[in-house]
């Protein structure tokens, strides 16, 4: 799964902003009234960067499947942050050329719609659209990713994948070893294996990634299997792909063993750990840092996972790869998705 990114920092890129969503749309299968509202989601959130923080990106990704088809949203800026929000959300209240709707609309028009905003660290804003409106997974695991090609580039050499069943989740993360179309089918072809089945122990299923990856140039890769029937997740990595679980306010990260799938996996093994009701679980390749801390975001663990892989990517992205971040959480039964 992709993302598309277009910086805003200007009135001329929320125009490219709009278009780039719509066009997103339009190949998700969203109908011409429903991409009409894509492109005004998308108009009002990039204009709120320019108003609010004078800069920021957005990047639209695809999820779902089928019925549940759709986009996700993602407004990051660093600015001051959203004091104000009640005001922010009221219909009308635009004063920069927006559409004059404010982020009220946004929320009526999105099936699911979600801030997170610190008073001096900015804002992460989301909102999911669906092809059609109401339709949402209804399985008991939530998951979101982003995945954002290096800046110049054509093909982004990571991607991620997830199957999502009611009590058990698989989750692929392969960063192709550089970037570039070569990286980017390392790593399109451990999705492909992955997606063989899914359902292979993680040590399984790196050994059966190495050997199919032997013909190309490479890659990184992280499995991870959450079972909540068990409170359980088993993680098996290769490479630089970061993986941690965050819970009541603490961080345990995931171990993986140094090699390259597909060129050198000497060691592959797998390791358990408990999964407690409320964690989340992150998943990244090395185009992010790792150094972030669960207490300085206060508030942003009850999230949605899109928005938490939006305030992770924004703050730690290093520019110079390839960046993919995929979170998970249990679904809660206050979550509109």
């Amino acid at each position: 799964m992709r993302t598309a990114a277009f910086p805003v920092e200007d009135s001329s890129h929320v125009a490219a902003a709009r278009r780039g969503a719509v066009w997103a749309a339009e190949r998700a299968g969203f109908d011409e009234t429903r991409a009409g509202q894509v492109a005004i989601v998308a108009t009002e959130l990039a204009t709120n960067i320019l108003k609010h923080a004078g800069r920021g990106e957005m990047l639209v990704s695809d999820c779902g499947a089928g019925a549940a088809r759709g986009l996700e949203i993602l407004a990051l800026d660093a600015g001051p942050g959203l004091p104000h929000l009640d005001r922010s959300i009221r219909d009308g209240h635009s004063t920069t050329g927006s559409l004059g709707l404010g982020l009220g609309a946004v929320s009526r028009l999105s099936d699911a719609f979600d801030v997170f905003s610190l008073p001096g660290k900015g804002s992460v804003v989301l909102a999911r659209l669906r092809a059609r409106p109401g339709e949402a997974h209804a399985g008991a695991f939530a998951i979101a990713g982003i995945s954002v090609a290096l800046a110049g580039e054509e093909a982004c050499g990571d991607d991620w994948v997830a199957d999502v069943g009611r009590h058990r989740t698989s989750v692929l993360v392969a960063d192709g070893l550089g970037h570039g179309l070569l990286a980017a089918d390392a790593a399109a072809a451990a999705v492909r294996e992955f997606s063989r089945d899914p359902h292979r122990s993680p040590a399984a299923m790196l050994e059966d990634l190495h050997n199919a990856l032997r013909a190309t140039r490479g890659a990184a890769l992280g499995v991870a299997h959450i079972d909540l029937e068990k409170d359980l997740v088993t993680f098996a990595g290769l490479g630089n792909i970061g993986g941690a679980i965050v819970a009541n306010g603490s961080r345990k990260n995931l171990t993986t063993h140094n090699g390259i799938a597909g060129y050198s996996a000497r060691h592959v093994q797998e390791f358990g750990y408990p999964l407690p009701r409320e964690a989340v679980i992150v998943l990244n390749s090395d185009g992010l840092g790792s150094h972030w801390s669960p207490a300085d975001y206060p508030g942003l663990w009850v999230k949605d996972p899109a928005l938490i892989a939006g305030a992770i990517y924004r703050d730690f992205t290093r520019r110079r790869d390839d960046a993919t971040v995929v979170v998970g959480t249990r679904r809660r039964s206050t979550d509109a998705r």
